[in-house]
């Protein structure tokens, strides 16, 4: 039913999200393998960490070669998850704790093994003959810029494919097809039309069920020699529209790594990724000493080396930030089932809780991992699974307490998923759950922070106040409303002392996070003193004495 038109829905201003890759995080059946009871069973750890949204990785039914996203069937959950109704209940027991859900949306490919796509591999033309992007022979297989596969169907044509071989492209048309070659169609020609017109349909199933909106993958891939985004992008704003009538408070999350395109294409977020966006990796994962080897992309920013170059981030963030910000959010993660290593490689607590503290203080819609929030390590030297290769490191089991399986399943070690950590030390929850100071209760406490104050939240205003090449601290400034709020982080080992540009403060700002005693006034001007690896959120006083 169609609600009260809202462009962006309330609920992502204050929302933090938490990505679940299921068959990483609890396996209620024992089978090894992990599923949607099993994360309705975990629902009160998930709500207790603060957050107000979760993105499931794909969860409906596919042969796994590519972890899900080689879907078979759009509208049925995959059988080792659980069905339909286990999915209605979990978005339903989630929205009780006002938890909203994103389902993964997989609409530029599917699997070899879809219907849809053995149909469109017939001899015989039929209804899906034009659903997927065929070339005029088998023997044409050569195609610049795109990726064909041929001698796999009984149609004498070779298939696009997305990604890997088994993951042939939807038919979304071509953005200036080329009229030496028929089969690439237009973007509005029948079968990109119908295309459309069941993703469409696709959506409306799952929002229906309870589903809270979508983060989508590939997104800026649908439309073929879209080099621009031109067309693509005219795709997602007409899919925003009709979402904006019927589904107000449906979101869409791209991942196109690009928000300077995927934002006024119609999202309401985009994912800044180091795959992505230049600039991205130079805050967690450029360089680390310990890999033995030298590196020719130089050193993250969060390191206690103090070698890393905040205006690499930076620079690229602010340009995309002031083309996007009165129109989306980009979202900055802690990791992802893509990114590797995971965001504790080469880090302690302390430097993983300023890592913490960067990320849920900036704007836009952070995202939160599974098991970054408990420091899990990467688990290096494992054999791909189901397409993984060196990514499989980050998807390995969540660890929940010190009993077998660190609490993940009741399966034989040799059959779950993935392996567990191995080693002794490997974090649990349960480990850090009555710990004031674990990582655990850190994360959850900067959670709370980011929600009690609307200046740190997805659309408070955003400035750098000292962003110096090659230095620290970072200093940043969050404004909403009567709100004005510093941030600073110095994850280097060194303490620093920076002044502030005057005018700033008219008095020592109110500690909110941090220790005491940061902030010295000499000669009429303000210093900030952080030790090394150290960071605080100070609210501004509107006048001295105040």
């Amino acid at each position: 039913m169609p609600r009260s038109n809202a462009a962006t829905p309330a609920w992502l201003e204050e929302a933090v999200f938490y990505q679940i890759y299921p068959q990483s995080f609890y396996d209620s059946n024992g089978d090894g393998v992990g599923d949607i009871p099993g994360i309705q069973q975990k629902l009160d750890y998930v709500e207790s960490l603060g957050v107000k949204g979760v993105w499931l990785n794909p969860c409906f039914e596919s042969p796994f070669l590519d972890a899900g996203y080689d879907v078979s069937d759009y509208y049925k959950v995959a059988p080792r998850y659980g069905t339909n109704d286990d999915l209605r209940r979990l978005l339903a027991e989630a929205r009780k704790r006002d938890i909203r859900v994103l389902l993964d949306l997989v609409p530029g490919h599917t699997s070899t093994e879809h219907p849809w796509f053995e149909a469109s591999c017939r001899h015989e033309r039929n209804e899906y003959s034009d659903w997927y992007v065929w070339t005029n022979s088998v023997w044409e297989s050569l195609v610049p810029g795109l990726r064909a596969v041929g001698g796999m169907a009984e149609r004498d044509a070779a298939y696009i494919a997305n990604f890997f071989y088994f993951q042939p492209a939807l038919n979304y048309g071509f953005a200036s097809p080329d009229r030496r070659q028929p089969w690439q169609q237009p973007v509005d020609a029948p079968g990109p039309r119908a295309v459309r017109r069941e993703m469409r349909k696709v959506m409306e199933f799952w929002l229906d069920m309870g589903a809270s909106g979508f983060r989508v993958d590939m997104a800026g891939s649908l439309v073929k020699n879209d080099f621009d985004g031109r067309e693509t992008s005219q795709l997602w704003r007409e899919a925003r529209a009709w979402l904006e009538g019927d589904y107000p408070e449906a979101a869409l999350v791209a991942e196109w790594a690009a928000p300077s395109l995927a934002i006024p294409a119609g999202f309401h977020a985009d994912f800044y990724l180091p795959f992505g966006v230049p600039g991205a990796g130079s805050l967690f994962r450029k360089r680390f000493p310990d890999l033995g080897r030298s590196d020719p992309y130089g050193w993250s920013f969060f390191e206690r080396s103090g070698h890393g170059n905040v205006r690499e981030f930076l620079d690229e963030y602010l340009r995309q930030y002031e083309a996007t910000k009165s129109q989306g959010f980009i979202s900055l993660v802690s990791g992802n089932h893509d990114v590797i290593p995971r965001l504790s490689h080469g880090r302690e607590a302390d430097d993983l809780e300023l890592a913490f503290l960067f990320l849920l203080t900036m704007p836009g819609l952070p995202f939160i991992y599974y098991g970054d929030e408990i420091g899990m390590r990467s688990v290096d030297g494992l054999p791909s699974k189901e397409g993984g290769y060196g990514r499989t490191q980050v998807r390995t089991p969540m660890q929940w307490d010190d009993s077998p399986n660190a609490g993940f399943s009741t399966a034989p070690a040799d059959q779950l998923y993935l392996p567990i950590d191995p080693r002794p030390d490997r974090p649990t929850v349960a480990a850090q759950e009555d710990d004031s100071d674990s990582l655990l209760n850190r994360v959850r406490r900067i959670v709370a922070l980011r929600r009690a104050h609307p200046a740190l939240q997805a659309s408070g205003a955003f400035a750098p106040v000292y962003a110096v090449a090659g230095e620290c601290p970072f200093v940043y400034r969050r404004t909403k409303g009567d709100e004005d709020v510093l941030v600073a982080v110095n994850p280097s080992a060194n303490a620093v002392e920076v002044p502030m540009p005057e005018g700033l403060l008219a008095a020592a700002p109110e500690t909110l996070q941090g220790r005491d005693g940061a902030w010295v006034e000499e000669d009429g001007r303000w210093l900030l003193r952080l030790p090394g690896v150290a960071g605080g959120v100070y609210r501004l006083l509107r006048e001295k004495g105040h």
